[in-house]
């Protein structure tokens, strides 16, 4: 029995495997990644770089933690904007 990964919704729905809600959670992550980065959060490293080299995957991680929770509803805005969006573009 194979287990599949679910990313809950702010309603506590699994994802299930709708490739456009995938992306909607991804562009949350990413946009949460560049915030971290441009505002310079985390511990500056030894050698006075302003990036170590673990410093990207740590705000990864972390983005995409709140992307998956749910708890902003930014993935659900974007998710009904590009299912809305398609589907005024399958009508046409």
């Amino acid at each position: 029995m194979q287990i599949e990964p679910t990313i809950p919704t702010p309603q506590g729905r699994p994802l299930a495997n709708d490739p456009l809600k995938a992306q909607a959670v991804e562009l949350e992550a990413f946009l949460f990644a560049e915030m971290l980065r441009v505002s310079g959060t985390g511990v500056p490293s030894p050698t006075g770089a302003s990036d170590s080299q673990f410093d990207s995957f740590l705000r990864r991680e972390q983005a995409l933690a709140v992307s998956r929770s749910g708890q902003t509803g930014l993935a659900e805005a974007i998710y009904r904007a590009l299912r809305d969006a398609a589907g005024e573009a399958a009508a046409r």
